[in-house]
Order: C-alpha cells, then sequence, then structure tokens
C-alpha cells in the first residue's frame, strides 16, 4: 500500500475548523515573514481592511488626511532550509505522549507546506554526530515529498548523539544565498556549542527555531511539560496530551538507557529537584537564543504546532521592523 502524500496529510490538517484560525495568520498577518517586502516601493495606495498597518505611510497619509499604505515589490522565490536534528533524543516521549519525531515531522510539513503554496525552494540538512542528510534547495511538490520521506526515515532510536553544531556549520558552508533557516531540534538545545554555530549562521540568515518539549517524566500519564516551557501561543488546550495505556511502572532514557524506577517517581524531593532543573536549563538556552538574535518557540505535540508557529511567525515580524 503506498504512503500517503505528506504534503496532503498536512494541508488536511490545515483546513480542520480547530486550526482555521492559526491558518489566516500563518498566510495573511504573517504574510511578509515568508514572502518578504523587498527594497523597493512599487507605489501608495488607500489603507484597506486587512492591510499591515506597518506598511502604513504616515507622511502620504498626513498630506492626504487619509491612511496611505506603501505596496513593495515582493520578493518571490524565497530559499527555506530545513535543519532538523535527529539524534536519538528526538525519539523520545513529547510532552503531549507522542515521540518528539512526530512533532518534529510536523513543523518539517507545515514549512514544506506553506513554501510550496508560494513556489519557493525548500532544502534540508538533517542528522546526528554519526550521520547527515543533505539536499539542496528545490522547488515542487516531488521534491518535497522526497525531502519529507527522506527525514522521516532517517529519525532512529538507535541513531548516534545529536550533534546540532554539525548541522549548522553544513548549512553555513553550503547555503551561499541568503534563505530563511528554520532548526527543528528539542527543548534542550541549542548547547554552547550550539548558540556559537547558531550565531555564525545568523549572520548571514534569518533563523527560527522550533523546539519539542520532553514528557514530565513524573506526570501520572507523562504528559504535559512544566508550566515555565509554555509556548507563546494563546491556545487554550496547549498540547493537548495524549495519555499513556497501562501503568507505567518505570521510564527508560533513550540516549542513556538507564530507567526511572516507580518509587522513584513517587519522591516529591526527587520531583522537585528535576523540574527546577529544568526550568533553569530552559531559562539558561532561552538566554542563547537572546543572545544571538533568533527567535524560538516550544511546542508540546502535533496539536499545537499551528498555533506557536504563527506566534513565532508574528515575533520574527515584529523583530524585523
Amino acid at each position: 500500500m503506498p504512503h500517503r502524500s505528506r504534503l496532503a496529510l498536512v494541508r488536511a490538517r490545515l483546513d480542520l475548523p480547530t486550526v482555521r484560525r492559526a491558518t489566516g495568520l500563518l498566510e495573511g498577518r504573517h504574510r511578509a515573514v515568508w514572502k518578504g517586502h523587498g527594497d523597493e516601493v512599487d507605489d501608495l495606495h488607500l489603507y484597506t481592511p486587512g492591510d499591515d498597518v506597518g506598511d502604513i505611510d504616515w507622511r502620504a497619509s498626513a498630506r492626504s488626511a487619509q491612511p496611505v499604505v506603501k505596496r513593495y515589490v515582493a520578493t518571490s522565490n524565497l530559499s527555506v532550509v530545513l535543519v532538523v536534528d535527529t539524534g536519538r533524543h528526538m525519539c523520545a516521549t513529547s510532552a503531549g505522549g507522542e515521540r518528539k519525531d512526530v512533532v518534529a515531522l510536523l513543523v518539517a510539513d507545515v514549512v514544506a507546506h506553506l513554501s510550496h503554496r508560494r513556489g519557493d525552494r525548500v532544502g534540508v540538512v538533517a542528522g546526528d554526530a554519526s550521520r547527515v542528510l543533505e539536499l539542496p534547495p528545490r522547488a515542487g511538490s516531488t521534491h518535497l515529498e522526497v525531502l519529507l520521506r527522506r527525514v522521516e526515515r532517517t529519525f532512529d532510536p538507535g541513531a548516534g548523539d545529536g550533534d546540532l553544531a554539525r548541522l549548522l556549520d553544513r548549512v553555513l558552508r553550503r547555503t551561499a544565498r541568503r534563505s530563511l533557516v528554520v532548526v527543528v531540534t528539542d527543548e534542550a538545545r541549542p548547547t554552547e556549542a550550539d548558540a556559537r554555530a547558531l550565531a555564525r549562521v545568523r549572520t548571514r540568515h534569518e533563523v527560527m527555531v522550533v523546539q519539542v518539549a520532553d514528557a514530565d517524566l513524573f506526570g501520572a500519564d507523562l504528559g504535559p511539560a512544566p508550566a515555565t516551557l509554555a509556548g507563546a501561543s494563546d491556545a487554550r488546550e496547549r498540547g493537548r496530551p495524549v495519555a499513556v495505556t497501562g501503568p507505567v511502572r518505570a521510564v527508560r532514557d533513550i540516549v542513556s538507557g538507564w530507567t526511572l524506577p516507580a518509587y522513584l517517581r513517587g519522591r516529591r524531593g526527587v520531583q522537585q529537584a528535576v523540574a527546577q532543573a529544568r526550568a533553569e536549563r530552559h531559562l539558561a538556552v532561552r538566554a542563547r537564543l537572546r543572545r544571538v538574535g533568533v527567535e524560538a518557540v516550544t511546542v508540546e505535540s502535533t496539536h499545537d504546532v499551528l498555533d506557536e508557529m504563527a506566534a513565532l511567525l508574528g515575533r520574527a515580524r515584529r523583530a524585523r521592523r
């Protein structure tokens, strides 16, 4: 039985009533991030509902006593580079109960779908410490289907450790044209080494980071992440966690192979210490991202990817003004 098209799957998801609001934001208010304004003003026209208020020419508006909006020659054929961390830690459980690679793949699907609608070129650099998948930016649905399937097959619980800095260095060496670089990783990254590589990429490209949150090891159903990791959207049901069926006797760390015995999960002191360490790590990661001037968002499951990406695009757009 043939695989269903990943672009068709994400297109169906975008059409669901529950995510139409996020889709409208991506196609409307946040279109400048994807389409670009260009550097040349084409003409001026009277403001109409739906126009970007950031494009109002206030001097011309004062002269005409009516709101006047600048219309730019749009920059087309944007190059988008997906940087996908496929280290074995990405096959752990997300805060929503799904595997983190499932959430990461939906992020990649959404970026590819939006780029396809624009006719933009999309490339990918994905991998871990032992292997790298690289496909140059191209347009067309066939290329995107191949790209997404290749990324899907790269996720493997037996893969090597993550090495985000290696992927970013590859982008810096191989991508000469200014591009939008979308990094997909987990909440523990970027590390200090990753941040240095991210800063180098940031000098040449526009960069955004989407982080997938880990499950709470001490949650009754391995569910939501701590509140400190909440994303930037106003979604009322962040993540809508998926309950794990059956009793959870022990939790195994996918990287080290160690298990967390059931009796430790009931120790309040251990639970508080882990939560504090996780919150401190989260603050450190955010500080690194702010230092290099990169916008980021944390997603918990496939259910909040669209809301959080809409919020991320909005912040990235405002930061460029």
